[in-house]
């Protein structure tokens, strides 16, 4: 008896464990099924957006029948399998794009040359048997694609999107699992396997979010802030005017790297052309270089044309900060990084700006202290004819 007490918790663990063992296999393809009998000869397991690929190749006829599974990024987006016979990206992919309309599942053929140019048309492969179906939130692609007799490795891309626009699919999420969902596919070896080179384009993306971020975002923020506020302390002087100009000029040279990391992405084929994001960035740059001529062209205190210095330094620099900030949350909003990234920024600015509104009141205070302290002061022996100071009468 005292055995079988303690076999029970033995028997139920391993029970457990195989009901574990059973619920993360039913998540590969190999214990999925299809309506109408379908069966296929491969399946993969694909490493990118919760995606299966099964597929039978008929040599006989070059003929390559899939079914492509995935769930849309939202109950109403849509989901999509490639080939692509030119490269291995979405540029020059033949496509079938499958999305819900009235009720049904409708999948149509893209031809997709380039980024800027995605056509619904036939695509270049003859295609029979097309199909779609949804249930239990997954999407699921079937066709037959009439191959060249020569194509036994081919390239596929798959995606899934979020919404339609104008009954379109609209664009996909640009994280690492949607740029990084690529691979290829050996017909004869019936294996399949995956291509990194998204990762390339998604560092330089996160490396230019990054160096623009601290620059425009946090830097030059902060030089503006040790300028207004650290120089209303006479002990402070010159040490503020340093640290401001090292402040930007740092800032500069960090916006200047992410403005030529975003030049070079901007020269990439890409599927959206992000024209509110650019043309700020141009703008801060125009702005910060001419910011940075204002070291050069600054006049003596005393110069008559240091008053018109201020206004064009001073109205530049809060135009950086304006511009800065703004496009620094649209590169946000493009990257689309974990919320905590955006939130993290957020909690900088706030503090940014609680620091800010602290030492406005302690410059008014100065300020108040020191006009007070000229109005109380006793009559020194200025003379008021020619303004210059005279020695007190003995």
């Amino acid at each position: 008896m005292a055995s079988s007490s303690y076999l029970s918790p033995v028997i139920l663990g391993l029970l457990v464990l195989l009901l574990q063992i059973h619920s993360s296999h039913s998540l590969t393809c190999s214990s999925q099924t299809f309506t109408s009998n379908r069966l296929f000869q491969n399946c993969n397991d694909l490493p990118h957006l919760s995606s299966y690929l099964h597929w039978t190749y008929d040599s006989s006829n070059s003929s390559l029948k899939i079914a492509f599974v995935a769930p849309p990024a939202q109950p109403e987006g849509w989901v999509s399998w490639a080939i692509n016979p030119k490269s291995t990206g979405m540029a020059g992919s033949q496509a079938l794009i499958a999305y819900q309309a009235n009720g049904s599942v409708v999948v149509d053929q893209y031809d997709v040359q380039s980024y800027q140019s995605v056509d619904k048309t036939k695509i270049s492969f003859d295609l029979w048997d097309v199909t779609g179906e949804y249930s239990d939130g997954v999407m699921r692609i079937f066709a037959t694609f009439a191959l060249p007799k020569n194509m036994t490795t081919l390239n596929q891309v798959w995606q899934v999107g979020a919404s339609l626009s104008g009954g379109v699919p609209a664009a996909h999420a640009f994280k690492a699992e949607n740029l990084n969902s690529k691979g290829t596919l050996d017909l004869m070896a019936g294996t399949s396997s995956t291509s990194s080179g998204g990762d390339s384009k998604l560092t330089k993306r996160n490396v230019h979010g990054i160096l623009n971020a601290v620059s425009w975002g946090i830097l030059f923020p902060v030089g503006i802030i040790i300028a207004r506020y650290i120089r209303t302390f006479q002990s402070a002087d010159p040490a503020w005017f340093y640290l401001h100009v090292s402040c930007q000029i740092i800032a500069y040279g960090l916006g200047v790297a992410g403005w030529a990391t975003g030049i070079k992405l901007g020269n990439q084929p890409k599927r959206i052309q992000y024209t509110a994001h650019r043309n700020l960035g141009i703008a801060l740059f125009s702005f910060a270089t001419l910011q940075m001529f204002a070291l050069f062209l600054r006049p003596n205190k005393d110069h008559k044309y240091r008053f018109y210095w201020n206004i064009y330094h001073h109205g530049i620099g809060y135009t950086i900060l304006v511009l800065g900030i703004t496009n620094v949350f649209k590169g946000l909003d493009i990257l689309d990084p974990a919320h905590k990234w955006k939130t993290a920024y957020v909690v900088v600015l706030i503090v940014l700006g609680a620091i800010a509104l602290l030492l406005e009141a302690i410059t008014w205070i100065v300020v108040l202290k020191k006009k007070s302290d000229k109005s109380t002061k006793p009559y020194d022996g200025t003379n008021g004819a020619d303004g210059r100071r005279q020695p007190l009468a003995a």
